[in-house]
C-alpha cells in the first residue's frame, strides 16, 4: 500500500514510513477543548493525516480569542467554536473524519464520548476537566496527552489510564487558589509552542516511535527558552478509581475577573448546586414567557435597585441573547468593582437550544 502524496515527507522517514501513516489513518482522537491549545493540536493533526478527529466545546468564538486561537477569523466571532473549527479543518485536509461534541465534558457524558476514541488530548483550562478526564481514562484505561499554559510558561506530559502515571501522580490535591490565563494572561504564541508538542506526543503514541513523555513533565519558560524535564513516579493508588471524584468539581467556582460563562457552564453551576444567584435582566413579559428560576431585575431598573446587590455573592447575569446582561455586568462592576459578577454567553436563548429544549424561544 502507498502512502498519499500529501504525506510524502513524513511517510519517506523510517521511523514513519507507510505503515505508520496507515496507523494515523486508523487512528481516533478526541481533543478536549478547542481554545488555545486545542487550535494547534488539531491543525497538526489534521495535517499530518489522523484519520478521525473529535472536538468537544460549548464555547463561541470572541474577539479575544484570535489573539491565540489560530483556526477562527472575524467573521466567526459568535459561532460555535467546534463548527468554525470543522470548517476550516476540512478545507485544509478533506480526508479527515471531524466529530463534534457543542458542550462541555461531565461526568454524565465523559465515559461515553472518550471511550470512542484511542488517545485523549487536554486542551482545556481549568484543573476540574483535568481531573474528570483522568478519571475516566483510569476507568477506560485510555491514554492522554496533558498540556497547560500560562503567562510565558507551558508543560506537557503523557499519562496513562491503564498502567501510570496519572494526573493524580503528578498533581495529588486540586489547587484551590492557582490563577489562570482569563487573571494572570498568556502570550498569543505560547499555545502554539506547547500545543504542537502536545501533537507532537499523540503522533508518537500513535505510530510508536521515539521516548514519550510519560513519567516525565516537560516544562518550558519561553522568556529564556529554557527547558527542563521532571521525572514522576507511578502512585498504583491511582490506579484503583472506578467512579468520578465529584468533590473536585464542586470546588471551582466562578472566577472574579471572568466576565462571561456559556449556557453549558450554567448547567454545570445549576446541577452542582454551587453558591450563585441568578438574575435575570430581561423585561418581566418576557421572564413570563420563559425563564429558568432566579430574580427578574430588568436592566432599566438596576439603577434603582444597587442596594439588593450584596458584593460578597456570586451573581450570573442572564438576558435573552447576552447583550443585556453584558451592559448590567459593565454597571455593576463601575459601581462595585470586587464584586464576583459573570455575564451569560448567548442567554436564555442559547440555553433553550444548547442545554434544555423544553424551554420555549421567541
Amino acid at each position: 500500500m502507498h502512502s498519499s502524496p500529501r504525506y510524502n515527507r513524513q511517510a519517506i522517514l523510517p521511523e514513519i514510513g507507510v505503515s505508520g501513516q496507515e496507523k494515523l489513518k486508523k487512528a481516533r482522537v478526541l481533543v478536549i477543548g478547542a481554545g488555545g491549545l486545542g487550535c494547534p493540536i488539531l491543525q497538526y493533526l489534521n495535517a499530518v493525516g489522523v484519520g478521525t478527529l473529535g472536538i468537544i466545546d460549548g464555547d463561541t468564538v470572541s474577539i479575544s480569542n484570535l489573539q491565540r486561537q489560530i483556526l477562527y477569523t472575524e467573521d466567526e466571532v459568535g459561532m460555535l467554536k467546534v463548527d468554525a473549527a470543522k470548517r476550516r479543518l476540512l478545507s485544509q485536509n478533506s480526508e479527515t473524519n471531524i466529530e463534534t461534541y457543542p458542550y462541555s465534558i461531565d461526568k454524565q457524558n465523559a465515559l461515553e464520548i472518550i471511550n470512542k476514541y484511542d488517545i485523549v488530548v487536554d486542551g482545556c483550562d481549568n484543573f476540574a476537566t483535568r481531573y474528570l478526564v483522568n478519571d475516566a481514562c483510569v476507568i477506560l484505561k485510555k491514554k492522554w496527552v496533558f498540556g497547560s499554559i500560562l503567562k510565558f510558561e507551558g508543560q506537557v506530559s503523557v499519562f496513562d489510564g491503564e498502567v501510570g502515571p496519572t494526573y493524580r501522580c503528578l498533581f495529588p490535591d486540586i489547587p484551590t487558589d492557582s490563577p489562570d490565563c482569563n487573571t494572570i494572561g498568556v502570550i498569543g504564541t505560547l499555545p502554539g509552542l506547547i500545543g504542537t508538542v502536545q501533537a507532537h506526543e499523540v503522533v508518537k503514541l500513535i505510530v510508536g516511535f521515539g521516548e514519550l513523555l510519560k513519567g516525565k513533565l516537560w516544562v518550558l519558560d519561553s522568556l529564556s527558552m529554557n527547558q527542563r524535564t521532571l521525572k514522576y513516579r507511578t502512585n498504583q493508588e491511582n490506579l484503583q478509581i472506578k467512579d468520578f471524584q465529584t468533590d473536585e468539581i464542586k470546588t471551582c467556582q466562578i472566577e472574579n475577573d471572568k466576565e462571561e460563562i456559556d449556557v453549558f457552564e450554567l448547567k454545570e453551576f445549576i446541577d452542582n448546586r454551587l453558591d450563585f444567584t441568578l438574575i435575570d435582566v430581561r423585561e418581566n413579559f418576557e421572564y413570563q414567557i420563559c425563564n429558568i428560576g432566579g430574580l427578574n431585575y430588568p436592566l432599566n431598573s438596576i439603577p434603582e435597585r444597587l442596594s439588593d446587590f450584596e458584593q460578597n455573592k456570586t451573581l450570573v447575569l442572564l438576558c435573552h441573547h447576552g447583550v443585556r446582561s453584558m451592559h448590567a455586568l459593565r454597571f455593576l462592576k463601575a459601581q462595585f468593582p470586587t464584586l464576583n459578577v459573570v455575564s451569560v454567553k448567548g442567554g436564555i436563548d442559547a440555553y433553550a437550544r444548547l442545554v434544555d429544549n423544553t424551554i420555549p424561544r421567541y
